[in-house]
């Protein structure tokens, strides 16, 4: 038997119908696909998924902070450090009746009364009005932490009260025991049972401590 050839316009014919074929069921596939696929994704569709079904990246890591956030405070009193040498240990002493105190503590002094802040979050354990010291307000932080703000001429918070990291305790003020400071804050910091000097804490964080 003789072979026969496909006439030319009949070989595109095929061609033609073959690819018609094609896209059509290209067409037909991508009905069946989610309107919201990756070629056609709205607005409501991202925001359910990223921002409201997922808890929001949030830093947890507790960093100390410093009591106060106003400009220009300064160091007006050191802490008493036993390792310092003489000089520095006698400037850090205080005088009252007659009697000189190591500085258990550190006291920043401005001009103008400032905001006190609490360094951690903590609940207020104890809130006094001392005739030497002035206003008081103790805090209990984690990690056995607590911290002291002393000279206060105001205080914003009460006993038992659960306070956040950067809150309003009070304002600076002057106390008895340190008169030649005038406005200032005394604030101690007791980490495990210790008296320590603040200014070698903050920036770091409670876990480390």
């Amino acid at each position: 038997m003789r072979n026969r050839r496909l006439k030319k316009p009949v070989v595109y014919c095929l061609y033609a119908l073959g690819f018609v074929m094609l896209l059509g069921t290209l067409y037909l596939i991508e009905s069946f696909m989610p309107t919201n696929s990756f070629n056609g994704v709205d607005d409501d569709y991202v925001n359910e998924t990223i921002f409201d079904s997922e808890i929001p990246v949030i830093n947890t890591v507790d960093i100390i902070i410093r009591p106060y956030v106003a400009k220009d405070v300064k160091i007006v009193k050191n802490y008493y450090d036993y390792k310092d040498e003489a000089g520095k240990q006698e400037q850090s002493l205080l005088f009252f009746e007659n009697t000189y105190l190591q500085n258990s503590g550190v006291s920043y002094g401005k001009e103008e009364i400032f905001e006190v802040i609490s360094i951690l979050d903590g609940t207020v354990t104890k809130v006094t009005d001392d005739k030497t010291l002035g206003k008081i307000v103790e805090v209990t932080h984690s990690n056995d932490m607590i911290s002291i703000y002393q000279s206060l001429s105001e205080v914003n918070v009460v006993e038992n009260q659960e306070i956040k990291q950067g809150m309003i305790i009070g304002k600076s003020g002057t106390c008895n025991l340190e008169k030649d400071l005038n406005n200032h804050l005394h604030f101690e910091l007791i980490v495990k049972g210790l008296v320590v000097n603040p200014e070698n804490y903050y920036d770091k964080k409670v876990s480390e401590i």
